[in-house]
């Protein structure tokens, strides 16, 4: 029987969750928590990690919050407090290229939408306990496709890109390279375009 924890905000889902796992018979859910503070303090409590861990992709950071927050940021304290994590599956609501791009550099090894069934999930789950990689089907092809359109880029939209997923401004990149804040966001409307992707933030994750 494999052992999981569930990283979940929503209250009836992370419920329904723990009780469809716990009713197979093939699952110990070791605890079910709703945001960060209560993660962090679950796995505090843990002799040993899971054998796998569910996690949605936004969280807030405690009850009562007033902005949500990246549940991946539980990686990074994972790995700084036992030198490791387990094996994490994503179970989200977004289906696109940022936030599934996102997910596989923080190291996530699935990650599934949740329109999918409880059938569809466990057979991922139980592909990344085998040590594969599983992608939502709806999500794999524009990985790829993203892939492919940054190759499109110009060495100077390519340039622009490099420092938009440093953090910075348009005048700050504009100092930077030489040209005019307008120059950067001419360039910038034909990054969006090529790549498929609407928002700055997101274009921050590639």
């Amino acid at each position: 029987m494999n052992s999981i924890i569930i990283i979940e905000d929503h209250p009836v889902m992370r419920k329904g969750l723990a009780a469809w796992f716990a009713g197979t018979g093939r699952w110990q859910v070791l605890g079910i928590v709703g945001d960060l503070t209560e993660a962090r303090e679950l796995f505090s409590e843990l002799a040993a990690l899971p054998d796998i861990l569910l996690l949605d992709i936004q969280l807030s950071l405690h009850d009562g919050a007033t902005e949500d927050a990246m549940g991946l940021d539980i990686i990074p304290w994972l790995r700084e407090r036992f030198g490791k994590t387990p094996p994490i599956v994503v179970y989200t609501q977004f289906d696109d290229y940022a936030h599934a791009n996102a997910a596989l550099g923080f190291g996530v090894r699935g990650y599934v939408c949740k329109y999918r069934s409880e059938e569809e999930l466990e057979t991922a789950l139980q592909a990344v306990l085998q040590g594969k990689v599983s992608i939502d089907k709806a999500v794999e092809p524009k990985l790829k496709n993203a892939a492919k359109t940054q190759t499109l880029l110009t060495r100077r939209e390519a340039e622009i890109l490099k420092h938009v997923r440093e953090g910075q401004n348009n005048k700050r990149i504009a100092a930077a390279l030489g040209i005019s804040p307008r120059t950067v966001e001419n360039l910038l409307s034909r990054i969006y375009y090529k790549t498929g992707i609407a928002s700055r933030s997101d274009l921050q994750k590639i």
